[in-house]
């Protein structure tokens, strides 16, 4: 991995952007490739579906919607311990994403006047699930659960065709949706699958098919984030999630075994995958750097590794003491944070920018991806200085309901007055006394 020497250098976090390693990604160019996709699929529907399956996934989907018997047959088939696993993984993020639905408040603001904070779900939700370079039945459990735990009734997930599977969905996608009660399941991938999601479908007798979402939620490659944006006030939108990232804070008191293995365990997702360690120990980063070159050569992803540990969006930082590290964090703004330093936990407490962090060598990333019970759908790219990761609160909507009485209203009158007044509002103040003659 590349060396990044900032010792002896300003380590404030405004000036720290052009010294991070980032990737590159053109959301932008991608758009305007994926704008056409979705215009198709928007006019001609059907056929712009298939055409494009058979383009980009070498592959005529038996359907559109995947049968129950598959679903069903998919589940049957799977490996019981595998299911078994992906039951626990489901459970415990149902467990942690209850505490975030929050309760329901009523405030008496005046003798009369009250506001109530609703949270309401929203209406129908489209989950995405990748292909790509592998199958990601956990992905389902985290876009999913949180959806259910929030309130949601409608739920459509979309996942690519596969030709090895008889263009269906990859087994353990179904298999997935199946175990959790997942009712709707769509063989399409890409910005088509956006598209279809965002406004729905129609056959050639004017027939709702599948409705449009409300949400649309879950990761996937670039030209996925390009048709989100592009359809985001269609619907609403998690993220434009990029490729995986892992940083992590390490001094001299860290086993370079474990920082290794942790900064290879993201790079096997994907050649684009940023690995970054941040430390004031050149002495670990060498063990480090040793570990990770013998791991990263007998891993069974070997060249996909390599790729993302050599690239420009990878590296090892070294700073001058702890302070400087947490700096240097908190600007590039993870997706995934490890600390792994003495007192680890009070480290953390002062982290303000990652999308997820994980506390210590008993911590690693690969356990927030599957079983720990947080949620693996997290902000990429420096996004994580203002964005969360999915969540119960992704499918929730803030309403505020308010309820005043006359007498209230009568009370409060002179002051819209004079409020109606500064703006040049006489319609409201007229609305306001209407009912006090």
């Amino acid at each position: 991995m590349r060396r990044i020497d900032l010792r002896g250098q300003n380590v404030e976090e405004a000036t720290l952007n052009l010294a991070l390693p980032r990737a590159e990604l053109d959301i932008a160019a991608a758009i305007e490739q994926v704008r056409p996709i979705v215009d198709a699929v928007k006019t001609e529907g059907m056929d712009a579906i298939v055409r494009f399956s058979e383009r980009f996934d070498q592959v005529r989907p038996p359907a559109l919607a995947v049968p129950r018997e598959v679903r069903r047959d998919a589940l049957a088939q799977m490996d019981p311990e595998l299911a078994s696993a992906l039951t626990e993984a489901a459970d415990r993020a149902r467990l942690a994403h209850r505490s975030q639905v929050p309760p329901g408040a009523t405030v008496d603001v005046c003798p009369g006047g009250t506001v109530t904070q609703r949270w309401i779900p929203v209406r129908r939700v489209g989950l995405y699930v990748p292909g790509g370079l592998t199958a990601y039945p956990s992905s389902v459990a985290m876009n999913v659960v949180p959806a259910q735990v929030a309130g949601v009734k409608s739920i459509a997930v979309a996942s690519p065709p596969q030709a090895a599977h008889g263009g269906w969905p990859h087994p353990t996608v179904l298999a997935a949706c199946e175990l959790l009660g997942v009712q709707e399941v769509y063989a399409i991938g890409g910005a088509q699958a956006i598209a279809l999601l965002a406004y729905g479908l129609t056959d050639d007798a004017g027939h709702r098919l599948t409705a449009p979402v409300d949400v649309i939620t879950g990761p996937g490659n670039i030209w996925v984030q390009a048709a989100k944006r592009l359809v985001l006030g269609v619907v609403g939108i998690d993220a434009e999630a990029g490729p995986t990232e892992i940083a992590i804070l390490a001094d001299a008191s860290a086993e370079p075994e474990y920082v290794a293995a942790d900064l290879l365990s993201q790079a096997e997702h994907d050649p684009l995958a940023a690995s970054v360690l941040v430390t004031d120990s050149p002495e670990l980063a060498d063990s480090v750097d040793a570990a990770l070159t013998r791991r990263a050569a007998a891993t069974k992803h070997a060249e996909r590794a390599r790729q993302a540990l050599t690239g420009q969006q990878s590296g090892i930082i070294l700073v001058d003491d702890l302070p400087a590290g947490i700096a240097v964090i908190n600007a590039y703004a993870a997706e995934h944070l490890e600390i792994q330093t003495v007192d680890a936990p009070g480290v953390a407490a002062l982290i303000h920018s990652a999308g997820a962090i994980f506390v210590g060598p008993g911590s690693p990333v690969p356990l927030g991806d599957y079983m720990a019970g947080s949620n693996h759908v997290l902000p990429t790219g420096g996004t994580a200085r203002f964005a969360s990761g999915l969540g119960a609160m992704s499918f929730l909507k803030s309403v505020q309901q308010i309820e005043y009485t006359q007498a209230a209203l009568l009370q409060a009158a002179p002051q819209v007055a004079q409020l109606a007044q500064a703006e040049d509002f006489p319609a409201h103040n007229a609305s306001v006394h209407s009912r006090h003659p």
